[in-house]
């Protein structure tokens, strides 16, 4: 990834995805869903995070923190004493130091290149911010986070998988959908060849990427966050049965974690030092 894309990246989130719609909520909620009907099921899988982290410490660090966007990301440093917001997007702690004050500690920084000494940190998160590096500056990250974390903490980490088992299956039935309601097929953006992008550069991984590049270098754990994506609810959770067919969706996680962390949308991946 360049530096230049690196910019592009700092830049999309202080001039866009940081900022406050006139419904309160930051752009880049817009890649959720805020409908009533999904709200238990999101609400309980963001406190998932919590059973990736040792719930009490010194400092936790929180990589790629964005403004602290959602009221569950603040539980996961209430039993420390600080929480250190890195961020390479000064917007994003501007918003965070409005959201948890003096509860934080706020730095402009790389994800891949931490400015910290090694063993400074009782815990760490990292929510929906790898990603945002190049495929090839992944490891570096994780890397990073695992120096930066004191022997026997762990940190825990969400992102998405790239085009995941649950995700594939379901996309038939969307351009179905589609069809019978007379919406066009939305064209896949390919952000580094646009001249303009819309958004901003993301890339992701799979699990097989992730258990050969990270799982042998370091101890982890695959969890399961969100098996299901933004889309596939906004497309099959309807107000009708949608909350009791989410209630069913978060037990099967929980009764089969292995194949949903790895086939669902979303995994809490747990470092263990």
């Amino acid at each position: 990834m360049t530096n230049d894309t690196k910019q592009k990246v700092r830049e999309f989130y202080d001039e866009i995805g940081w900022m406050q719609e006139d419904d309160g909520n930051y752009q880049n909620a817009r890649y959720e869903d805020l409908r009533p009907v999904s709200r238990e099921y999101i609400h309980k899988t963001r406190l998932r995070v919590l059973n990736g982290l040792i719930p009490t410490g010194r400092f936790l660090l929180d990589a790629g923190s964005g403004p602290v966007q959602y009221e569950e990301y603040k539980a996961y440093s209430a039993g420390y004493q600080k929480r250190v917001c890195l961020d390479i997007s000064i917007q994003a702690l501007r918003e965070a130091r409005t959201r948890i004050g003096d509860h934080g500690l706020f730095v402009v920084g790389d994800l891949a290149n931490l400015p910290f000494k090694a063993e400074s940190f009782d815990g760490a998160v990292s929510m929906h911010a790898i990603h945002h590096l190049a495929l090839t500056e992944h490891p570096r990250a994780y890397a990073e986070i695992h120096r930066v974390l004191a022997s026997g903490r762990t940190a825990a980490i969400v992102n998405g998988w790239h085009e995941p088992f649950l995700s594939r299956m379901a996309e038939p039935l969307i351009g179905l959908m589609r069809k019978l309601s007379g919406r066009a097929e939305k064209k896949k953006k390919e952000w580094l060849n646009e001249e303009d992008p819309a958004g901003t550069f993301v890339q992701k991984m799979t699990p097989e990427w992730l258990k050969r590049e990270i799982g042998s270098k370091m101890n982890i754990e695959i969890k399961p966050w969100r098996s299901v994506s933004t889309r596939v609810l906004r497309w099959f959770v309807r107000p009708f049965g949608g909350r009791a067919f989410l209630k069913f969706v978060f037990w099967l996680e929980g009764v089969f974690p292995k194949f949903f962390a790895e086939n669902g949308q979303y995994p809490l991946i747990v470092v263990r030092k």
